[in-house]
């Protein structure tokens, strides 16, 4: 491909693709009618007025009568609710595994957001407005997460970072790491014993670098000290924080045993801040889960795509919800994140859950997990107006949604939908038996599942 006709795509992406996409942004002010408001937290509002101002929920009611001109929006007959949060996703990212070492927290995905990825446009389509970018699961301790707001249209990836969202650290469990660093590369954990004796060593060197500084800290009182300050260690003083409780973990785990393992580690350490994910087995240990953790981030439906994980159930959501575990439904997949709702939908056949709680699951409940919802998860005023428009109630199977806010800017509409955007297939060419495939940058480098071999930013499950 020739230089002019790059720098051609370029000129063209940059004068006329991105202003359409952001093109509503200028508007900040919308008065949104006649709607079935979900609130999540305050029950459900029949025929009710939602004012956005300023990224702002400013007013919920009926004849709401705003000040200045707001665009108004119809919403007879339709049903709004907060914007979709996806606790455990991989959007925005390309190469996610530092898997040079068991132990690398001090990467940060941070520092590879690529706001260009079209998955993040097309998960604004399925009403998803924050997404929780993850480093992959090759290493028990792994690189620092990221808290996405879908600002789809910017080419700077800080705008893409939700301001507020407290730090998160992943960690894993497992086959991923013993696979990637026991049988291949010959190093710790080559078992799962091995696992936990990496974390607890990495938790005790922080801890030792942590007291070096504070020695260092100590002597500066003092006259003529000999104290030198140990040499900044990014990994460790990434793990000190954590042992302070200033980094939530979020741990890639399947069994109840190993669950319960770091359940039992983190305690012996102080460390309270810790969602588990997927956590196939929770329904075994969510007496436990419940008493300590911050809850857990699953599937609704799907396991036996490996061997530590051949064993689950359907029900796992509402087990889980039932025993007071703060409990949230992720895609960890660039196409099952279009339509979480149907995932939390699948509550109410297997287990019974009432919309209320189905919804919570990827609203409100993954909010608490990622430390955000004092800002989000709910319709509330005051909060950051983070809100999707549905054609039907978000738990029918016919629903569509038609509009999604961030920050009370509308950065999709069904009835603008821009048609570069769209996935122009035959479905029937699409299906084809499931097989495995490597991919460097799969969650995890040596294992990664494919439903199809089109499309792999849509396709890929990362796990």
């Amino acid at each position: 491909m020739n230089r002019g006709f790059l720098l051609m795509l370029a000129a063209f992406w940059s004068t006329s693709v991105l202003p359409l996409l952001a093109q509503d942004q200028s508007k900040d002010s919308y008065l949104i009618k006649n709607a079935t408001v979900i609130t999540i937290t305050q029950g459900t509002l029949e025929n009710t007025d939602v004012w956005i101002q300023d990224g702002k929920i400013k007013q919920i009611g009926k004849g709401i009568r705003p000040t200045g001109n707001p665009t108004e929006i119809d919403a007879s007959g339709q049903f709004l609710m907060p914007g979709i949060i996806d606790a455990h996703s991989h959007i925005g990212l390309e190469s996610i595994n530092e898997a040079t070492s068991p132990i690398t927290s001090e990467v940060k995905m941070r520092d590879v957001i690529n706001p260009f990825d079209v998955g993040i446009y097309r998960a604004l389509a399925g009403g998803v407005t924050i997404s929780h970018a993850m480093h992959g699961s090759a290493n028990a301790i792994g690189g620092e997460n990221i808290t996405l707001k879908h600002r789809y249209g910017t080419k700077d990836p800080e705008r893409l970072v939700m301001a507020d969202a407290p730090r998160t650290i992943k960690f894993a469990l497992g086959e991923n790491p013993t696979r990637v660093h026991g049988r291949g590369k010959g190093l710790q954990p080559k078992s799962r014993m091995g696992v936990e004796a990496v974390i607890r060593n990495g938790f005790e060197e922080a801890l030792q670098y942590k007291a070096a500084l504070e020695r260092y800290y100590r002597s500066l009182s003092q006259k003529n000290t000999t104290e030198i300050p140990p040499k900044f260690d990014a990994r460790l003083q990434t793990i000190s924080d954590i042992l302070d409780g200033k980094i939530i973990i979020h741990c890639h785990s399947y069994r109840a045993d190993e669950i319960y393992m770091l359940i039992e580690l983190c305690r012996e350490y102080g460390i309270e801040k810790i969602v588990f994910s997927h956590v196939n087995e929770g329904f075994k240990v969510a007496p436990e889960l419940a008493e300590y953790t911050m809850g857990a981030s699953i599937f609704s439906d799907w396991w036996a795509y490996k061997f530590e994980v051949y064993y689950s159930t359907a029900y796992n959501a509402a087990v889980l919800a039932r025993n007071g575990v703060i409990t949230s439904i992720n895609s960890d997949s660039g196409e099952v994140i279009r339509h979480l709702y149907h995932e939390a939908a699948k509550t109410q056949r297997y287990g019974g859950l009432s919309d209320e709680e189905a919804l919570a699951m990827i609203t409100i409940n993954p909010a608490k997990q990622l430390g955000i919802d004092r800002l989000v998860g709910s319709i509330e005023v005051g909060k950051q107006a983070d809100l999707v428009l549905f054609d039907k109630h978000p738990l029918s199977v016919y629903t569509i949604p038609q509009m999604t806010f961030v920050d009370g800017v509308k950065y999709f509409d069904r009835s603008n939908d821009r048609e570069d955007q769209r996935l122009k297939v035959n479905p029937s060419e699409l299906v084809e038996p499931i097989f495995l495939y490597s991919q460097d940058h799969s969650c995890m480098q040596d294992v990664s599942f494919y439903f199809s071999n089109f499309g792999r930013n849509l396709f890929e499950h990362r796990h």
